[in-house]
């Protein structure tokens, strides 16, 4: 990952910078999985844990050949306004890295269902155990997007890891995130 894209987005009265991110994020899962085949990370340079926001850039990582063939793809049509894109840039010798992973807990109702079927609960004993007011929720930053399947919003919760001086090579998924399990670094700088 020697390449990166940063996309700055402009937030104004009628798009604040949250939506505008949904949007840039919900483009970009579009085609992501099509095109990279998992070779392209992101990274927010803005990200606030406590604030649960992203910020108002997003940072693309790959090889030039790779994100050159991403943004052969036109997704950043009608967002082209609200948006500022930089060309492909090399990344800093001196960066460091660090990895972007979704982040996701079980529902009450998955949960209940697991318990009923394991034989652990009867029904009415999950309902009782298992509300939805005991299923804490994430307190990290998140996108939100619009199931391209169920069309149904989803909060994709985002949790950022800690510095570290090496990277950790594999894959990232559809959104450009790491798996948890696996940590895959992105450069950070």
């Amino acid at each position: 990952m020697d390449r990166y894209i940063e996309i700055t987005v402009l937030p104004d009265l009628e798009a604040d910078a949250s939506f505008l991110m949904n949007n840039l994020c919900s483009k970009l899962h579009a085609v992501l999985g099509q095109v990279t085949m998992g070779k392209v990370g992101v990274s927010f340079p803005g990200y606030a844990q406590a604030g649960k926001n992203l910020g108002t850039k997003l940072r693309i990582h790959g090889s030039a050949i790779m994100l050159e063939k991403l943004m052969a793809e036109n997704w950043l049509k009608g967002l082209r306004d609200y948006s500022q894109c930089s060309a492909v840039l090399p990344v800093p010798t001196d960066a460091k890295q660090r990895y972007f992973a979704r982040r996701q807990l079980k529902s009450a109702y998955n949960k209940q269902q697991r318990s009923v079927s394991k034989g652990w609960l009867t029904q009415e004993e999950a309902v009782v155990q298992i509300s939805e007011q005991s299923s804490r929720l994430l307190k990290l930053p998140f996108i939100q997007l619009t199931s391209r399947g169920n069309k149904q919003q989803m909060k994709v919760f985002i949790e950022q890891g800690p510095i570290v001086d090496h990277p950790t090579k594999g894959g990232f998924n559809s959104y450009g995130l790491s798996r948890l399990s696996e940590k895959v670094t992105v450069p950070w700088f």
